[in-house]
């Protein structure tokens, strides 16, 4: 087992917090995942989040359908600030102390973004959830992470999702797939693998954070991952591909 970590940041897709359902908020999955939450809390750890919005609207799929981009994207933004609330409101009922700040001004919903009030709240055991992605279009929510990584000086960012790593090619359609322990940023971007957008490895490389690609729907595995326990998959400069 390795090191805890002190500071943390969980990027929470959209998806995860639709469990089985078509689109939407599965209300059983929110309050899991607040229940680990508040354990890693329990425990010490200073714990960020991004969460994304794709069980309601995403703006690439909008785009497609003719939508303008940048329109589309806004609204997924707005969709991310929804399923932040959401989560706010089961992590509260978890007794845990929680504060969402979003990059679009909502002043009657949630704060705005100002990066030294989220680490005064972090440094006061609060969880802060990010809304609104990087408040800009064209970016993802994976990009929106890396950036608020970075700036709260957070030691990792958890990428939690339904695989329990990164795979050489997709493990739903191809049985043979190898799963990897470990990666560079240059290989996983030489290689596109789908870790995470182009941009978001590229802060991360740039800022030196390492990403943990894990599992979300294995019980546990959020503490195992702030424990340091080499669950899933490290992508990291120092890492070797394995």
């Amino acid at each position: 087992m390795g090191k805890p970590y002190q500071r943390v940041l969980l990027k929470l897709s959209g998806e995860a917090l639709m469990g089985e359902l078509a689109y939407g908020i599965d209300p059983a999955i929110v309050d899991a995942i607040a229940q680990e939450i508040a354990g890693v809390v329990q425990a010490g750890i200073e714990l960020a989040i991004v969460v994304g919005g794709g069980n309601i609207f995403r703006g690439v799929k909008g785009a497609s359908a003719g939508m303008d981009r940048a329109t589309a994207d806004y609204i997924g933004m707005i969709a991310t600030v929804m399923n932040a609330m959401t989560l706010q409101d089961a992590l509260e009922r978890a007794d845990v102390p929680t504060r969402v700040q979003t990059a679009i001004s909502m002043q009657e919903l949630a704060e705005p973004y100002i990066r030294r009030r989220a680490i005064r709240h972090l440094e006061k055991g609060r969880v802060v959830i990010f809304g609104g992605g990087s408040g800009n279009p064209f970016f993802t929510t994976d990009t929106a992470a890396a950036l608020r990584a970075a700036e709260i000086n957070a030691e990792v960012l958890f990428k939690a999702t339904k695989v329990d790593g990164v795979y050489d090619s997709d493990p739903a359609t191809n049985p043979n797939a190898k799963r990897y322990n470990s990666l560079t940023y240059s290989h996983v971007l030489a290689k596109d693998l789908k870790v995470m957008d182009g941009t978001a490895i590229a802060l991360c490389k740039d800022n030196n954070i390492p990403i943990m690609v894990f599992n979300l729907s294995v019980r546990g595995n959020i503490n195992r991952a702030v424990m340091g326990e080499p669950i899933g998959t490290i992508v990291g400069e120092s890492c070797e591909v394995s």
